[in-house]
């Protein structure tokens, strides 16, 4: 088999993998990164490198590879912008957290949300009860966005994080 084939399949291959494993693991941790998310960011490249050049190490194959990942990138974002289907396998939908200052507990547990955490995210945009919340959502970035009842809404920016300690709003 030409090496260059070789590469493309096992790098396409590495991306498929790559794309499940943070289907299934959630990508909505990825929307803000710390030191152990960039560690094993660095460790998976690295142990994924080989398999996607085998034993070719040369510029060229090391190039082949990342055209291939460019490629396939670019095609898997234009299919799930325009196919219903791949949008809805590869993209998450927002979940209701609060819907007229009533919180979804279910949601919140399946989520692993707390209800402190939803709180403090309440906090930043200016809210401080339930009941003061129209609709928050959290969206398939990892922000939690709230719409209050007030006539004067204020634009904040709130991103989650699983590790409750690592909570990061900008």
């Amino acid at each position: 088999m030409n090496p260059y084939v070789d590469i493309v399949l096992r790098s396409t291959a590495v991306y498929v993998f790559m794309v499940v494993a943070l289907r299934i693991f959630g990508k909505k941790e990825l929307s803000q990164l710390n030191t152990f998310d960039v560690i094993l960011i660095l460790l998976i490249s690295n142990s994924v490198q080989n398999a996607m050049v085998g034993p070719d190490t040369s510029l060229w194959g090391g190039i082949a590879a990342a055209t291939v990942l460019f490629a396939i990138n670019f095609i898997v974002k234009k299919l799930s912008s325009r196919s219903m289907f791949f949008g809805n396998l590869l993209i998450d939908k927002p979940e209701i957290l609060v819907h007229n200052g009533k919180p979804d507990f279910k949601m919140l547990a399946k989520l692993d949300i707390s209800a402190e955490e939803l709180g403090e995210a309440m906090r930043e945009h200016g809210v401080e009860h339930y009941s003061d919340v129209k609709l928050a959502m959290l969206e398939p970035d990892g922000n939690i966005s709230i719409i209050s009842g007030e006539n004067t809404l204020k634009q904040t920016h709130y991103k989650r994080r699983r590790n409750r300690k690592n909570i990061v709003s900008v």
